[in-house]
């Protein structure tokens, strides 16, 4: 008889809530990650539109220039207005998957506290009824349902608390949609804000460039670490997907944790978030793969899959993929970090990282299975 299986089955109620928050936990990652690009974007589009209105008043004078003037000002308002609320959405919504993800924890913790004594009550009584009666059976099951219910309402009230800071969070972006209701930038009713010429081209695959410590740097440029030059090209070779991948990882260049040191980020929950960057990268790119912030995982995730190669085939690299620093994927001592291949250039390979230095950045690395023992194709 398989006790632990059977106590699994007594803790269906408190395997339900568990599913219910890791479920919860994943749909507020991927609100909190749209939040972050809606404010990235906010911010790319204030400056362009105030670069434009500035160039176009230059050579302007009269009448029509200072009511340009004054509906380029208000248009500038609202995009900072929006900006900031998207901002602080993202900061709220990080606190609740925060929440989630430590109501998570603690409901598994609680499966496994109760797994364990209930498993033990059953085999203790499966012991005493083999020497002597039934009765001991019935006696550790009737234990093991009292423990069901002891372990069930704290798995409830675990469940109300994550709910009520969920409802905190709702009150606070209600009063966030306050602020750009009629902003004239997210309110479908209103009526369109007038443009000015001068608008920027299109992104494309280059992206935007690398920042360093001090701030942003130009479009297009290379990101702390090396590999300058690389984000305005497409790298030989790279099928479709593997484009979609690097567009996206480009566009994080400079993102950083917030705040420093906190482990806080816009790809998954707080901690080393690495692998959650890689692995949000490939999801937006159509990769279905879970958010994974153990880069362990996404190795595991890839050998199932018939997607990885060890260390004596490197040679296999290719764009868009990702290489697992290390010597294998047993524990966090020997599976370290993780990046986006770039681009390789003989025995030097250009990866984007997330959480390089506290921010997501472009790096440049010897190609040897001394540093990498690994990598996975998307």
């Amino acid at each position: 008889m398989d006790t632990r299986e059977i106590a699994l089955q007594f803790a269906s109620r408190m395997i339900a809530h568990r599913n219910k928050l890791a479920g919860k936990t994943e749909d507020a990652l991927r609100v909190q990650f749209a939040l972050h690009q809606a404010s990235e974007a906010m911010v790319d589009q204030r400056a362009d539109h105030e670069k434009a209105a500035t160039a176009a008043l230059s050579h302007w004078d009269g009448t029509t220039s200072e009511r340009f003037e004054k509906r380029s000002g208000r248009l500038g308002r609202q995009l900072r207005v929006t900006g900031e609320a998207s901002r602080d959405a993202e900061q709220i919504v990080a606190g609740t998957t925060a929440a989630l993800a430590g109501g998570h924890a603690n409901a598994q913790r609680i499966i496994d506290d109760y797994v364990t004594k209930a498993s033990a009550a059953l085999d203790a009584g499966l012991r005493v009824s083999g020497a002597t009666s039934p009765a001991a059976l019935m006696q550790a099951v009737a234990a093991a349902s009292d423990l069901e219910q002891q372990y069930t309402r704290e798995s409830i009230a675990n469940l109300r608390r994550v709910n009520g800071e969920l409802e905190d969070a709702a009150g606070k972006l209600r009063a966030l949609e306050k602020r750009v209701e009629h902003d004239g930038i997210v309110d479908p009713g209103s009526r369109p804000a007038a443009r000015p010429g001068g608008g920027r081209g299109d992104r494309g695959d280059g992206g935007r460039g690398g920042r360093g410590d001090s701030g942003r740097g130009g479009r297009g440029g290379g990101g702390a670490g090396g590999g300058g030059g690389s984000g305005g090209t497409k790298p030989a070779g790279a099928s479709p997907r593997a484009r979609d991948i690097l567009s996206a990882a480009r566009k994080e260049i400079g993102t950083r944790e917030s705040p420093p040191g906190s482990n806080r980020n816009p790809y998954g929950p707080t901690a080393a978030w690495c692998s959650s960057f890689a692995t949000a990268m490939w999801r937006k790119a159509g990769v279905n793969i879970p958010i994974l912030p153990f880069t362990g995982d996404v190795f595991t995730w890839g050998k199932e899959n018939g997607k990885a190669y060890g260390k004596n085939n490197l040679d296999d690299v290719r764009p868009g993929d990702v290489l697992l620093f290390g010597t294998g994927p047993s524990s966090t001592s020997t599976s370290t970090h993780i990046g986006i291949v770039e681009k390789v250039d003989g025995d030097r390979v250009t990866l984007i990282e997330g959480n390089s230095g506290d921010q997501v950045r472009r790096n440049t690395h010897t190609l040897s299975s001394a540093t990498f023992y690994g990598g996975v194709h998307p």
